[in-house]
Order: structure tokens, then sequence, then C-alpha cells
């Protein structure tokens, strides 16, 4: 808790405000479009892109994964000495 500074509570209060507005929004927009009918090539486009959209989330999260494993992250980080003793840095 100390080391919640007042920079840090307004960015965590301006992202609660903007989850909250986005809430609101999609609730409104959600019963506005409440009379609209979706034909049956609507469902089939809704189901592939949401299918589609969770299979590209999760391989690039397995990559993620698999990368900051296999160690290919440190080589991308020229600014990062793990293995220098304090003292000896850039």
């Amino acid at each position: 808790m100390k080391n919640l500074t007042l920079g840090r509570v307004l960015v965590v209060l301006a992202l609660i405000a903007l989850l909250i507005g986005t809430g609101v929004w999609a609730v409104e927009v959600w019963n506005a479009s409440g009379n609209v009918d979706m034909g049956k090539h609507g469902w089939i486009a809704l189901g592939l892109g949401t299918f589609f959209s969770l299979v590209i989330g999760c391989g690039l999260m397995a990559l993620m994964f698999f990368s900051s494993r296999s160690g290919h992250d440190e080589a991308a980080d020229p600014l990062r000495h793990r293995n220098e003793p304090p003292g000896n840095g850039v």
C-alpha cells in the first residue's frame, strides 16, 4: 500500500471510469439493436469471427509463453544485463 502514489491512484481511477463508460455504452448499443433480426449468414459470420479471434488470441499467448521460457526474449533486450555484477552496468 505504501507504493500507491497519487499518480497511480489517478491512473487506476481513470481506467475504472473508462471501464464503466464502456460498459454503459455497450448496454445502450445492445438495447438499441434489440429489434434487429440477424439471418443465418449473420450468425455464421458471428460464430466464425468469435472462433478465429479466440484461436488467434490463444495462439499468440502460447507463442509469448514459449518465447519467454525458451530465452528468445533475452536477445531482444540489450539494455538488461542479468549476469553482470552490480556496478558494471551501462
